[in-house]
C-alpha cells in the first residue's frame, strides 16, 4: 500500500469515527463507575458514548469485538504511556476493563488489527 493511501484510508476511518461519536450518548454514571462502550470493528472503534468532556475518575469500559477476527484492546496513560490494560477478544466477545483515569487522560487502540491510537483528554 502507498503513503497516500494509507494517509486517505487513516482519515476516512477518522472521519467515520467522528460520525460516531457525534451520535453518541451521554455516559452513565452508577456508584462512582463511569461507564463507555465500544465496539470494534476491522480497523476502527464506534463509542456508543461521548468521548468528550470527561473527568478524571473511575470508569469501566466495555469492548465488544464486532470484526470477524480476533481484534485487541491496550489502554494506556494519555500522558506516560503507561499500561492500564491490555487483552484480545475472539470474534463476538465482549471484555471489561475497570481503570483509573487520571488528568493526563488516556489512550487506546488495537494492537492485533491494528488500528491507530485514539487520545482522549480528561478534564481535571
Amino acid at each position: 500500500m502507498t503513503p497516500r493511501f494509507l494517509s486517505a484510508l487513516a482519515t476516512l476511518v477518522f472521519a467515520i469515527t467522528l460520525a460516531f461519536q457525534a451520535a453518541a450518548g451521554t455516559p452513565v454514571t452508577e456508584n462512582g463507575v463511569t461507564t463507555i462502550h465500544l465496539d470494534q470493528y476491522n480497523g476502527y472503534f464506534a463509542a456508543e458514548e461521548t468521548l468528550a468532556g470527561l473527568e478524571p475518575g473511575n470508569y469501566r469500559f466495555v469492548i465488544t469485538n464486532k470484526a470477524d477476527k480476533v481484534v485487541g484492546w491496550q489502554l494506556q496513560n494519555g500522558k506516560t504511556h503507561e499500561q492500564l490494560d491490555m487483552f484480545p477478544l475472539q470474534p463476538g466477545e465482549t471484555g471489561v476493563s475497570e481503570v483509573e483515569i487520571t488528568a493526563d487522560g488516556f489512550r487506546y487502540r488495537c494492537p492485533i488489527n491494528p488500528t491507530p491510537w485514539y487520545d482522549v483528554g480528561v478534564g481535571g
